[in-house]
């Protein structure tokens, strides 16, 4: 037993790193319930709505674990199937011509006609084929953004993204990274690597730059597309109170980030360990860190100043991932259930 423990092989090849002292729910993360007035419409049979987009048509486009996009009135009317791209479909985003493109998990990029025909964009850089597609997001002026949250420890190799994402995040290797696609040249690069989990990503309103949450390091960077800084990335927000993933454009150049659990102290305590933290996959799976289930958005400037802070205690919909802003609604999208929340903006007040 004790030599399993030691030598067992696992998947992980962890790397020593510092975390920085969780200070919890102080401070502008102060411990609230605004999320408890959230309400929900029923997906049915349909579950995980990781991201959703609003079409041009008005009505609500949702990917979902099973690999469908589904179409919703805003109004929460019937739930319809809008197309079957297959797959883990995770990151929504429309683009200038009204087609739907989609990040997905195992395929790589995808774009959806707007009469629900599936083609596919790209699904390799330099090369050798994406693996985890994560989040999209598009410029102005057609580029492409897209973040890879891992290469090595993709969807299908890990026998899904959640798992893929405790992996990533135990080895702390820098797998991920930030992909720039051009459409008019079909070229693919690599603008930004070494990220521990690279997740959501959003184009800031100006089209100045990038903003892009490290899940693993519980950050945000911003990756300067335009002025003197092109090309290069700083730290915007440090030292989260959970992990980062999608990050959405909101009304009046804000950007909302979901945080999809609270950090793990366990995770923390032995970031220096790396022999700790390949025993805790020798364990039975039961015995592994799972995470925290918690119901928890932020909203923040392009500076990091955090706007908003809304929380709800209960977890009636836990592991937000993001936030789709409208005039008058917060809907708010999950890793897991079969339910798509949303909040009111009076119900803010």
């Amino acid at each position: 037993m004790l030599l399993y423990f030691i030598a067992w092989p696992v998947p992980i090849d962890p790397v020593a790193w510092d975390a920085p002292v969780d200070r919890g729910l102080s401070g502008v993360f102060e411990r609230n319930d605004v999320l408890k007035k959230a309400r929900a419409i029923d997906l049915g049979e349909h579950t995980g709505p990781e991201d959703v987009a609003l079409g041009p048509d008005g009505f609500l486009y949702v990917s979902t674990d099973d690999g469908k996009i589904l179409k919703i009135p805003t109004s929460g009317g019937p739930v319809e199937v809008f197309a079957r791209p297959g797959g883990r479909p995770l990151g929504l985003e429309f683009d200038a011509d009204g087609s739907l493109l989609v990040a997905n998990a195992i395929f790589g990029v995808q774009r959806i006609s707007t009469r629900g025909e599936v083609s596919l964009v790209f699904s390799e850089v330099d090369g050798k084929p994406l693996v985890l597609a994560d989040d999209i997001a598009v410029a102005a002026d057609g580029r492409i953004y897209l973040s890879e949250a891992s290469t090595k420890f993709g969807t299908v190799a890990s026998n899904g993204t959640l798992r893929g994402s405790v992996l990533d995040m135990l080895e702390h290797g820098g797998n991920g990274f930030v992909v720039e696609y051009k459409p008019d040249t079909g070229v693919a690069r690599v603008i930004m690597d070494g990220l521990n989990f690279a997740n959501g990503i959003a184009v800031s309103e100006d089209q100045q730059y990038l903003l892009v949450a490290e899940t693993g390091n519980y950050r945000i960077h911003r990756y300067w597309l335009q002025g003197p800084k092109a090309g290069q990335s700083e730290v915007i927000i440090d030292n989260l109170p959970g992990f980062p993933d999608n990050i959405n454009n909101g009304l009046n150049g804000r950007f909302w980030v979901g945080l999809v659990a609270p950090r793990k102290k366990i995770l923390d305590d032995f970031s220096a360990s790396p022999f700790v933290r390949k025993m805790m996959l020798r364990v039975p799976v039961f015995l592994q860190p799972k995470a925290e289930l918690s119901s928890h958005v932020i909203a923040i400037t392009g500076d990091g100043e955090v706007l908003m802070n809304l929380q709800d205690p209960d977890a009636r919909y836990p592991m937000m991932t993001g936030v789709l802003e409208t005039r008058t609604t917060l809907f708010l999208t999950t890793l897991i259930g079969n339910k798509l929340p949303y909040l009111a903006k009076e119900d803010l007040l």
